[in-house]
């Protein structure tokens, strides 16, 4: 079993940090793309972990939220023609903005659908 030195590991993140796609942080780091995403998995985890356990009791005065959409291999419109529903098409993002701090206490991506909303705002 190949194990990634802490240094790949904290170059491939960077990396990704900085905006750089998984293919070129394969070709450059020569860390397999299915390593590199299940490494961006283990980090968005240890961050939700850190972000539940600390962003407690926030004395946040007025938050706002918004939903932004993107997607995910192609629109909704294409996945729905070519039968491709399941992991592809549209997803949204959800956050909440302390205006005051710019601090983002809560996050969720998902569909647009109440029962993400509820979610995201019980959150």
């Amino acid at each position: 079993m190949n194990k990634l030195t802490i240094e790949k590991k904290a170059a491939a993140v960077g990396m990704l940090c900085e905006g750089s796609s998984i293919r070129s942080v394969e070709r450059i780091t020569g860390v397999h793309r299915d390593t590199i995403m299940r490494l961006g998995v283990r980090m968005g985890e240890g961050c939700q972990r850190i972000m539940d356990e600390k962003m407690r009791n926030l004395s946040c005065r007025l938050i706002q939220v918004d939903e932004i959409w993107g997607f995910v291999g192609m629109k909704e419109k294409t996945a729905l023609r070519q039968h491709q529903k399941h992991g592809v098409g549209s997803v949204w993002t959800w956050v909440a903005l302390d205006s005051e701090t710019k601090l983002v206490p809560t996050f969720a991506v998902g569909d647009r659908s109440g029962y993400m909303a509820d979610c995201f705002i019980e959150d």
